[in-house]
C-alpha cells in the first residue's frame, strides 16, 4: 500500500526524499528568504526538486517514474521543508536587518520592539 503511494520503499523515501532532497528544499527556502523573495518561489522550487526526485528515485532505486500520487507526495513533503525553511530565514532577516524596530518572538515570528519607559 505505501509503497504503491510512494512510488518506492518507505527508506528510500525517508532517505533521497526527506534527508537529501529535504536539505536541498531547506537551502531553497533559505536563499528566497534572505533575497526577499515572496514564498511561492519557494513552491516553485520545490515543485521542480519534486520533479528532479522522481528521477532520482527511478534511476537509482528503480521506483515509478509516473506515478502522480507519488510525486504529489514528494513535492508536498519539499514543500513543506521549503517553507519551514523561508519562514525561518524571513524571521531572522527581519531581525537582523532592522534591530531598532523588530526582536524575535520565538523562530517563526518576530514583533515590533517597544520603546524603552522614560
Amino acid at each position: 500500500m505505501m509503497q504503491e503511494l510512494l512510488g518506492n520503499s518507505l527508506g528510500v523515501y525517508f532517505g533521497l526524499t526527506v534527508c537529501l532532497m529535504g536539505f536541498a528544499a531547506f537551502m531553497t527556502g533559505q536563499a528566497m528568504a534572505l533575497t526577499w523573495k515572496p514564498a511561492w518561489h519557494a513552491l516553485v522550487y520545490a515543485a521542480l526538486l519534486g520533479l528532479a526526485d522522481r528521477f532520482l528515485a527511478y534511476a537509482l532505486f528503480d521506483g515509478t517514474l509516473l506515478s502522480l500520487s507519488a510525486y504529489l507526495a514528494d513535492a508536498a513533503t519539499l514543500a513543506g521543508i521549503a517553507l519551514v525553511a523561508w519562514r525561518l530565514g524571513r524571521a531572522r532577516k527581519m531581525v537582523s536587518q532592522y534591530p531598532w524596530l523588530y526582536e524575535r518572538a520565538g523562530p517563526f515570528a518576530w514583533r515590533e520592539r517597544t520603546p524603552p519607559a522614560p
